[in-house]
């Protein structure tokens, strides 16, 4: 379909009566939404007619933003296979948090947006670098929409900010077609705010636990009277203090997207963002999680590890282009273009050893000031139509990308690496600060990713489609980093495949297959470079449409296998080698989202896994087997919001040295939520989170870690327009 001109849109009077029409028909309230929107009663002998169903094709069909629609689900997406495609017609398990999820709750970062999406286990090993897991494995694939991004490291060094985005998709197992390596975790897929033909405009203020004050604007619509130019300006700032000792952060956003309509089929949108994280009293690693006796430890939720002149900024520079142009009703091309540059300076303190529980003194220290520069690089070219074949109409998309990463890192070591702390309960982090002159280790390394893919859905028959895919990669490094050569050259092809059936006009069934490889940089016993793992997820599922498509539903059972994967050995020297493990994952997944009622939205997720190595013995014991959560609004009344998040997860352990095990029991945390509208234009909001106080370990993804935050809150003023 072309590009709606909007400069020169006109109505005319079979348009006219096709409107009027549909608005007859249209349901007035949600009784009505759960009968046949295709019957009427005749005037006069009330014999039922049926208007005949009409098929559209929509290539270039945008998913509106959710921060208009407030909804708590999507129409459209195009994580998984490039093609704008319903969740219903996706043949994988998927899950969203939209705008409107986020602004209810306050999910101001990446951290508290995932930890409430289905499948996804937040791994907050220290106070600003966090790891992301999905069916027992790292999530490495990440996309800016729909384009995969290279990272420099599986982690992510400061908590993202939401306000740039209007919804992140996330879709748990392989996702070959598109990323072609990874683990086959999930990929999550940060989908950015677009510029608005209308003026809209949002700002927000709020005050919260521990000095937290926050201020955000977004500002949006056209730059010109036909409205062909569209601009958005967003900015955020946030400063806090913490329940941690001495810790503080910092963050300020800034984003701006310029959107124009070059011609009537051609559209060029361009945008460039800026974040910068200044924590202060940072941990870098966390806290000791046993005794030398082999008890497991128990810190005041304010224990820090930090120094008081501990610091590390990460800033982060990105720009994007995209250039859309519609051959025809049936054919899209679509090139993008983007960039990030990542700068951290670091000045850190790492505190190890074992303590010894009567005096707490056994812990030694290790300073460095640590510098990162990187840049990373990616063009996407695709193209996706529509193809007749056989009396029917196929869609196709067919592309290719290309993706660069340079990374330069340092480390100056100070002197007195070894000096003893005394016992965290009591240390108030004084500690003098060296000149970082003693040793320094570091390098540099660049990868470079070149992809082609293609895939197609048929329709094979009225109720069955089948999607087929395939990826070639072709990736090349060199340089080094610490002492490990980067040197690679690997490539290979990872296919994709979903079969669906629909079983009634809401429910459809579906069996898919999706297999990706991960080249790795971690060296064996014998000092080589390990072989890349490979992966794959079978899948198979159940996906409804409900409530005229304003709620989805999602049930799948699993297979996931992981084969050659990193897991630590030992040391030899100084140097931490691996061995590869075989990991199978097997489970199931339930997902809701959207609205139960026109007062009543939901996003809620059930997951049962099992993880196991090739011996058959408990792999990954850091990961809960279950985990549940559910966010749900209510509003009462016109003016009232009342709203709640459940998460829990079933108890996880680690298995240390001698026998040693930290356990982290089953726990539930509760967050509350209440919104009033004083006018159209004004509304406050009040949000409570972990209600009960309830006291748990963040992570046992490693040895050391430290305690989530106690009940807080925060109230917020924010205007519309």
């Amino acid at each position: 379909m072309k590009k709606k001109t909007i400069h020169s849109f006109r109505i005319n009077p079979l348009q006219t009566a096709l409107i009027l029409v549909c608005a007859a028909l249209s349901p007035v309230s949600w009784s009505q939404d759960s009968q046949s929107a295709g019957s009427a009663s005749g005037a006069g002998g009330g014999q039922e007619k049926t208007l005949p169903t009409v098929s559209v094709n929509a290539v270039s069909e945008v998913q509106e933003p959710t921060g208009s629609t407030r909804a708590y689900t999507v129409r459209k997406t195009n994580t998984a296979t490039g093609m704008n495609l319903s969740p219903r017609e996706t043949p994988q398990a998927e899950s969203v948090v939209t705008r409107a999820q986020m602004d209810d709750f306050h999910l101001n970062t990446a951290n508290d947006v995932l930890q409430n999406a289905t499948g996804v286990t937040v791994e907050r090993i220290e106070t600003d670098r966090t790891y992301y897991t999905s069916r027992g494995f790292d999530i490495t694939n990440f996309q800016l929409d729909g384009v995969p991004q290279v990272m420099a490291a599986g982690n992510v060094h400061g908590d993202l900010d939401t306000i740039l985005y209007d919804r992140v998709d996330i879709l748990r197992g392989a996702n070959g077609l598109l990323s072609g390596t990874g683990n086959p975790s999930a990929t999550v897929n940060y989908v950015r705010k677009r510029p608005t033909a209308d003026t809209q405009a949002t700002f927000g203020l709020s005050y919260g636990s521990w000095n937290d004050r926050r201020l955000d604007a977004d500002v949006s619509g056209a730059l010109n009277q036909d409205k062909t130019l569209r601009g958005r300006f967003i900015a955020a700032y946030e400063d806090k203090d913490s329940y941690l000792d001495r810790y503080r952060s910092n963050r300020t956003v800034l984003g701006a997207t310029l959107e124009g309509d070059l011609t009537d089929d051609t559209t060029v949108t361009a945008g460039v963002s800026y974040q910068r994280n200044a924590p202060k009293g940072n941990m870098w690693g966390a806290l000791p999680m046993y005794y030398t006796n082999g008890n497991q430890t128990s810190y005041a939720r304010s224990t820090s590890t930090a120094t008081d002149w501990s610091k590390w900024i990460v800033e982060t520079r990105t720009g994007f282009a995209e250039l859309v142009h519609h051959f025809t009703d049936d054919w899209q091309t679509k090139l993008s273009v983007s960039t990030t540059d990542l700068k951290e300076r670091g000045v850190l303190f790492y505190v190890y050893g074992t303590p010894d529980q009567s005096t707490g003194t056994g812990l030694a220290s290790y300073p460095s000031r640590y510098d990162m520069d990187s840049n990373q690089s990616q063009v996407d070219l695709r193209a996706t139509g529509v193809l007749p074949l056989a009396g029917r109409r196929h869609e196709v998309v067919f592309g290719t990308t290309y993706s660069r990463s340079r990374v330069k890192d340092a480390s100056a070591y100070g002197e007195g690496i070894g000096t003893g702390i005394p016992d965290l309960m009591n240390w108030d982090g004084n500690y003098a600060k060296p000149l970082f002159d003693a040793s320094y280790d570091g390098g540099a390394y660049q990868d470079t990713q070149r992809s082609v893919y293609a895939a197609t859905r048929l329709h094979l028959a009225e109720r069955w489609k089948l999607i087929l895919g395939a990826t070639n990669t072709r990736l090349f490094s060199s340089g080094g980093d610490y002492g490990v050569s980067y040197a690679r050259q690997d490539s290979t092809t990872t296919p994709y495949a979903g079969l669906l059936y629909d079983l009634t006009d809401n429910w459809s069934a579906y069996v898919s297959y999706a297999k990706i490889f991960n080249p790795q940089y971690r060296i064996d016993p014998q000092l080589q470079r390990l072989a890349p793992a490979s992966g794959d997820t079978k899948e198979i599922g159940l996906k409804g449409e409900l409530l005229g498509k304003r709620l989805n539903v999602n049930a799948a059972l699993f297979n996931t296998r992981q084969s050659n994967l990193a897991t630590a050995y030992g040391y030899v020297g100084n140097t931490q080698v691996y061995v590869g493990q075989n990991v199978r994952s097997q489970g199931y997944e339930l997902d809701v989202s959207g609205a139960l009622a026109a007062s009543v939205k939901i996003n809620a997720g059930l997951t049962g896994l099992t993880l196991k190595d090739q011996d058959g013995n408990e792999a990954r014991t850091f990961t809960p087997r279950h985990a549940w959560h559910l966010s749900t609004t209510w509003q009462p009344f016109e003016a009232v919001t009342l709203g709640a998040q459940l998460r829990w997860q079933g108890d996880i352990h680690r298995d240390e040295s001698g026998g040693i095990v930290t356990r982290q029991n089953a726990y539930a945390l509760l967050d509350l939520m209440a919104r009033y509208d004083i006018t159209k234009q004004w509304s406050v909001n009040l949000n409570l989170n972990n209600v009960t106080d309830k006291k748990y370990i963040n992570s046992l993804y490693w040895s050391q870690a430290y305690y989530g935050a106690p009940v807080n809150g925060s109230i917020s003023l924010n205007w519309k327009y």
